[in-house]
C-alpha cells in the first residue's frame, strides 16, 4: 500500500541517503533505524509528504503521493518531534479542531473517551500550555486514535512518556497493525509489540 522507490535526501551539501526503497502492506510495521543526524526524521517527513526527496518517489495505493494528496492526507496520521497541538486550546478542543481540519466530525463524548484512554481524564478542560511534555504527547496520541487513519507515521513516539505511557503506545501500535493498519516509526527504545515483528530499514549507513 505504501512504497518508496530510489529515494534520496540532501541537507545542504550533504547527502543523507540515496537509493532507498521499501514496500509496506496492510498489517505490517516498519522500524527506521540510524544514528542521530543520519536522516531518520528527514525520511519520515518525505514519507508523509512534508518534504520533497532529492530523487525518487513515494507511492500510496500505487499512486505518487503528490497525485493522491487528498486521499493520502485522509488515510495518514503523523506525529513528529513536536506534538502539533495548540497551547491555548484544551485537550478536547485540540482533538476536535484536528478532526475538523481533517474533514471529520468528533463530538465531545468521543474526544473525552479518547483522552480518558490515554490517561488524561483529569486534564480535559485546561489549556495545553500548562500540561507537561508527557501529557502533551498523550494529547497527540489521543489525536492519533481518533484520526481514523490507516497509516501511522511516528517519529520517536515514546519521547517524554513514563513506563505506563510506553506500554500504552506499544499496545496502540500492536492493536493498529493487527487490525490491518500500517505503522512506520523511529525510536531509540526497544518496542514490545507482542507478536508483531516490524520490518527494519537503516538510513545513513
Amino acid at each position: 500500500m505504501l512504497s518508496a522507490h530510489d529515494l534520496a535526501c540532501e541537507r545542504g551539501d550533504r547527502l543523507l541517503f540515496r537509493n532507498l526503497g521499501f514496500e509496506l502492506q496492510s498489517g505490517e510495521a516498519l522500524m527506521v533505524r540510524g544514528g542521530n543526524g543520519h536522516g531518520k526524521t528527514s525520511l519520515l517527513r518525505i514519507l508523509c509528504g512534508l518534504s520533497t526527496p532529492a530523487a525518487g518517489e513515494v507511492r500510496w495505493r500505487n499512486q505518487p503521493i503528490r497525485q493522491a494528496h487528498e486521499q493520502f492526507g485522509r488515510e495518514m496520521a503523523y506525529i513528529g518531534h513536536n506534538n502539533g497541538i495548540k497551547d491555548d486550546l484544551t485537550p478536547i478542543e485540540n482533538l476536535r479542531l484536528a478532526a475538523a481540519l481533517g474533514g471529520r466530525s468528533l463530538d465531545q463524548a468521543q474526544a473525552t473517551h479518547a483522552l480518558g484512554q490515554v490517561g488524561l481524564a483529569r486534564c480535559l478542560d485546561i489549556p495545553a500550555r500548562v500540561l507537561s511534555f508527557g501529557q502533551r504527547r498523550r494529547v497527540a496520541l489521543a489525536g492519533l486514535m481518533t484520526a481514523g487513519a490507516l497509516l501511522w507515521i511516528l517519529d520517536e513516539p515514546l519521547t517524554g512518556l513514563d513506563v505506563h505511557g510506553v506500554a500504552m503506545v506499544e499496545q496502540l501500535i500492536r492493536d493498529h497493525v493487527v487490525a490491518g493498519g500500517l505503522a512506520i516509526m523511529t525510536t531509540h527504545q526497544a518496542l514490545a509489540l507482542d507478536g508483531v515483528t516490524p520490518k527494519t530499514l537503516s538510513v545513513g549507513d
